[in-house]
């Protein structure tokens, strides 16, 4: 199984409310509509005092690195990333294959 791993910052005018609106309730949409999606789950950092560096991480579960570039090709990866640009003022991304190690 192959997944993309982004850290994402939010739009520095956006409040945490604003973002995590954009992010949670809207965005899954989009992403549902990726061919070959298989799994996707978010990571927003909690509310805290400190100033973390990133807003959160997303990662995205594809059977492939093929499936990847197959779902950013089209429509539906072109919409999903024109949604991006509402929220995310930056995001940093790598494809990894997870290894899951026992406790």
């Amino acid at each position: 199984m192959i997944k993309i791993v982004a850290v994402i910052s939010k739009k520095p005018e956006l409040s945490r409310e604003e973002f995590l609106r954009h992010w949670n309730d809207d965005h899954p949409a989009y992403v549902r509509r990726l061919p070959g999606i298989r799994r996707y789950r978010q990571n927003p950092a909690i509310d805290h005092p400190k100033s973390w560096p990133f807003d959160g991480m997303a990662e995205l579960w594809f059977d492939s690195v093929q499936d990847v570039k197959q779902a950013y090709a089209g429509a539906a990866g072109a919409d999903l990333l024109a949604h991006e640009e509402l929220f995310l003022s930056d995001m940093q991304w790598f494809i990894s294959e997870e290894v899951e190690i026992d406790l």
